[in-house]
């Protein structure tokens, strides 16, 4: 019987951990090695790792969390949950049982990209997501925003901050007078024929227009739509609220979700993909869990 079982392994996950290690607490961190940013050859935005590979953070993070005794790592997929506060059981896909007082779940979500060609050879490289975490290494150049959703139309307005932006309208927008002029007012232009293919070298996205054209790009942003990467959630009876780019599971202020003793951090929980509000979040998280272990019981729940 361990004290919490973490589903997920990644920056949240391990970060929701520490708190607990150093409360002396038995930890086991269920991991399958499938983190968000494993495309991005590095990752920014995080102070005192600004600009390392996100592989070398990780490895660190995991060095320092193992010289904790009570601290456990499985590699593999959590495949079902069921129990209750004090009496949770995690089943592993080779078969692996665990049992524990509490869980948090740290899974993380799972990018899914538009259908067009060549796209998700560019992902994490020449395409991305967050202009705050690959912006400012754009150098001010040439910016695409591939339009997914309505949503493209405030990443087009944002992007004039990092270089000479081009909205591809690409048949999931069309702005209204007020938005054209934003648009304008931002220096954005924008290009209403569809896109057939993303092709060029990584790192140097290329737009193939349906018409023919080619228009290059030095970065290439997209926003994709999202979903939780386990059914740990649903399984364990988890309240899922829908958000603009996917399902997200609700918490209230501690991160407990609306199941007693079940506690959510990372990108399952906020829109928002960043490596430093993951670790954020993750040691909010654990230490609220932790908390739960003082003061909540499954006869003794905690106040409203």
């Amino acid at each position: 019987m361990f004290d919490v079982i973490i589903v997920g392994g990644s920056y949240a996950g391990m970060s929701a951990a520490l708190p607990l290690a150093r409360a002396r607490r038995s930890v086991a961190i269920v991991d399958a090695g499938e983190r968000r940013n494993r495309f991005a050859r590095s990752s920014h935005g995080f102070l005192g790792r600004d600009g390392h590979a996100p592989e070398a953070i990780a490895r660190e993070a995991l060095q320092q969390l193992l010289a904790y005794p009570t601290v456990t790592w499985l590699e593999g997929h959590a495949t079902t949950a069921s129990g209750e506060i004090d009496g949770f059981e995690i089943t592993l896909a080779d078969g692996r049982r665990l049992a524990g007082r509490r869980v948090v779940i740290a899974c993380g979500v799972a990018d899914i990209l538009p259908e067009i060609p060549g796209l998700a050879a560019h992902w994490g490289v020449g395409a991305m997501a967050c202009p705050y975490c690959h912006g400012y290494e754009l150098e001010r150049g040439r910016i695409g925003v591939l339009a997914t959703s309505p949503m493209a139309l405030h990443q087009a307005m944002m992007l004039p901050e990092w270089g000479t932006t081009t909205l591809l309208a690409n048949g999931a927008v069309v702005p209204d007078a007020p938005e054209m002029a934003e648009l304008e007012r931002r220096g954005v232009a924008i290009e209403p024929v569809t896109v057939a293919e993303i092709g060029g070298e990584a790192g140097a996205p290329v737009a193939i227009l349906r018409d023919g054209r080619h228009l290059a790009f030095d970065g290439l942003f997209v926003t994709p739509r999202t979903r939780i990467a386990s059914t740990i959630p649903e399984q364990l009876g988890c309240a899922l609220k829908d958000a603009p780019l996917g399902p997200m599971i609700v918490t209230d202020d501690t991160r407990q979700t609306t199941v007693p003793g079940v506690f959510a951090c990372g990108d399952v929980v906020r829109p928002v993909a960043s490596v430093a509000l993951a670790v954020g979040d993750g040691a909010f998280a654990g230490t609220a869990t932790h908390r739960s272990l003082i003061f909540e019981t499954a006869t003794q729940p905690r106040a409203a």
